[in-house]
């Protein structure tokens, strides 16, 4: 029981729930909008892939909404609160990953006349392997959506009364509502709408938490006082939570697994009209996320300074830290009814695009690398019906995985770290199809395997032997001015236990950063999947289509062309006019035929441009796979 009397903090009121009641309104009318006005569009490609003639404005708006969820706009300020401003050097981490999403991993998928990613695993190793990695995708995002669904739930229905299955069951129903009648198109529209009602909530309680502590200026002070502005801190400690290291190298190999090879991120690239869209549109998008980023790191100082004598949390005012922003949002706004309701509906504005981007993606998947290989001859219209269906299935199942998910505790940081320990393995799977043409389908199986066995034995055993509380231990926190419950009575301190027994891995091995589960599950996974290869006998480079490799080489070779040829492996990137740029879709075409089909048609095309090639945009326009044949 809490030993501080706590303030008096008001709960929702009409026009909270007038506000957003209104938000879901919107977001539903939008996929009543594109399933009348696409009514005639039957086609499955036009609604699971927005008929492929997307432009960069609203894909920029999606990709930053959809995985800017309420995990970023409950956890962030909560984080900065706790642990300072560290947390804004994520702002490199997320360049270095729309970086090498943009020059390394869309040139390949958006080439390749791809709808699900893992079709490239099928074309560059085999079945075998692209179904693995299509059910690895299915479970881990049905998990994922599940606790971002119920997450958000809970803080704000601890905090401001707002019902917690009320809110789950409201959120599954109109992703699942807009999703099935609008496809692709009403997502992204739907996500941009998210998106500037996202950033109206932070700037909100920004203006308002600045004006009521002070200004700028105080805000900055106290932060400052409080030592939560050192953020450059180069400890090389892999055991430390969050160090400079940890968040530029360990963050980009977690954003990379959740963006460079995720199926959400690349639908939504290839769905542009041209590759120059598709690029500009993760560039813009990163202008989202930093903005979004910014937004959450000054609203957890605002929250610092405003608290830095009563923490809500230390005084047991709120149960969780992720209750902290709805605390303050409820406190600072209490005689200004609506606008909590604003926030509420800004927090869910990033569940909402997060649980329609995976519910779309998973739909998107199993219809290409599960319906369409059992049964490849259904009808246009009977495969609408099928994606339409899968759409209101996972629906269902992510809401209910959300009842699972209210059994798991602290759910925020377990659902990033389940995302880092199956995010790596797959990145580790797509960088060895993608940059090593000596790597070969056993190769990819045992790298998969080795990379999920050592992400998950680091990341289970860190939820099981935590680290020490040395190495992630909060800055301090003040309950200096909280009215105490009896003044008479003196704070007692609870006696020490004794440590519990730790294995002896549980100081090393268990206790590496969270951000680390992914660089540990990608690189086991690509030198595992190197060597079994190389065991086994790798791939001869000139049975593999050059669109489907990257050659990474070309940047650090480019003094010598005997050397970089040596590199490629056998594969022939010089047997179109200029390598990859303009290795395209011929090459799929004839990757049945003959090697002497093969020459005979790359000299054919030598003599004209490449199909898709719109000399205008100096880029690739998005053309089917089957109009390439």
């Amino acid at each position: 029981m809490s030993n501080f009397v706590a303030p008096e903090v008001k709960k929702f009121v009409a026009w909270d729930y007038v506000v957003f009641a209104a938000l879901f309104l919107v977001c539903a009318s939008i996929g009543v909008f594109f399933a009348v006005k696409e009514r005639k569009k039957k086609t499955s490609k036009e609604f699971l892939v927005g008929g492929k003639q997307m432009t960069c404005g609203p894909i920029a708006f999606s990709l930053t909404s959809s995985f800017m969820s309420a995990v970023t706009v409950l956890g962030t300020p909560s984080e900065v609160y706790r642990y300072g401003a560290s947390f804004v050097l994520f702002f490199l981490s997320y360049a270095l990953v729309i970086i090498f999403t943009a020059e390394l991993f869309l040139p390949v998928f958006y080439r390749s006349g791809i709808t699900s990613t893992y079709e490239y695993l099928e074309l560059r190793f085999n079945k075998i392997v692209r179904l693995a990695a299509t059910l690895i995708y299915i479970v881990q995002t049905i998990l994922y959506t599940g606790i971002v669904v119920y997450a958000p739930s809970l803080a704000l229905n601890q905090v401001t009364g707002f019902d917690l299955w009320g809110s789950v069951v409201a959120t599954g129903i109109v992703c699942t509502f807009y999703c099935t009648l609008g496809g692709l198109k009403a997502v992204v529209w739907t996500d941009a709408f998210q998106m500037t009602v996202m950033v109206a909530g932070f700037m909100t309680v920004l203006i308002r938490g600045t004006t009521l502590n002070g200004g700028s200026t105080k805000v900055w002070e106290d932060a400052y006082e409080g030592s939560r502005l050192n953020i450059f801190d180069f400890d090389t400690d892999p055991l430390r939570r969050h160090t400079f290291w940890t968040i530029v190298i360990g963050g980009t190999f977690t954003w990379l697994g959740l963006y460079g090879v995720n199926q959400s991120t690349i639908q939504r690239c290839i769905s542009c009209k041209s590759e120059k869209h598709a690029k500009l549109a993760l560039y813009l998008n990163l202008l989202g996320l930093w903005t979004v980023l910014v937004c959450a790191v000054f609203c957890g100082l605002v929250m610092y300074s405003h608290y830095k004598s009563c923490d809500p949390w230390t005084a047991d005012f709120i149960s969780a830290p992720d209750q902290l922003m709805p605390y303050f949002v409820m406190d600072i706004f209490s005689s200004m009814p609506g606008v909590p309701g604003l926030f509420v509906a800004c927090a869910f504005s990033g569940t909402l695009s997060t649980v329609a981007a995976s519910i779309n993606a998973l739909a998107t998947v199993t219809f290409e690398d599960l319906v369409k290989k059992g049964f490849p001859n259904l009808s246009e219209k009977m495969s609408t019906w099928i994606s339409k269906g899968l759409c209101i299935l996972y629906g269902v199942l992510c809401t209910s995985m959300a009842a699972a998910a209210s059994l798991l505790g602290g759910v925020v940081q377990a659902s990033l770290s389940i995302h880092g320990m199956c995010g790596g393995p797959m990145l580790g799977l797509f960088t060895l199809g993608i940059v090593f043409p000596c790597a070969n389908w056993k190769g990819a199986i045992g790298g998969l395997l080795a990379g999920i066995t050592l992400a998950f034995w680091a990341g289970t055993g860190s939820f099981i032997y935590p680290a020490p509380p040395a190495k992630s231990i909060p800055l301090q926190l003040s309950t200096l001015n909280c009215t105490l419950a009896n003044s008479t009575e003196a704070l007692t301190t609870a006696a020490p236990t004794a440590a519990p027994d730790r294995p002896l891995l549980a100081d090393t091995w268990y206790s590496l950063s969270y951000l680390y589960f992914s660089a540990i599950g990608c690189l086991g996974c690509a030198i595992t999947g190197l060597l079994i290869s190389f065991v086994t006998g790798p791939s001869k480079g000139e049975d593999i289509p050059p669109v489907l490799i990257k050659p990474v080489c070309n940047l650090f070779c480019f003094w010598s062309e005997r050397l970089k040829a040596f590199l490629w492996c056998g594969v022939q990137h010089d047997s179109q006019q200029v390598d990859f740029e303009k290795n395209l879709p011929k090459v799929i075409a004839n990757k049945t035929g003959t090697d002497d089909t093969f020459k005979n048609s790359i000299n054919k095309e030598n003599k004209r441009q490449f199909p898709g090639y719109n000399p205008e945009e100096n880029s690739y326009t998005n053309m089917s796979r089957e109009s390439r044949l």
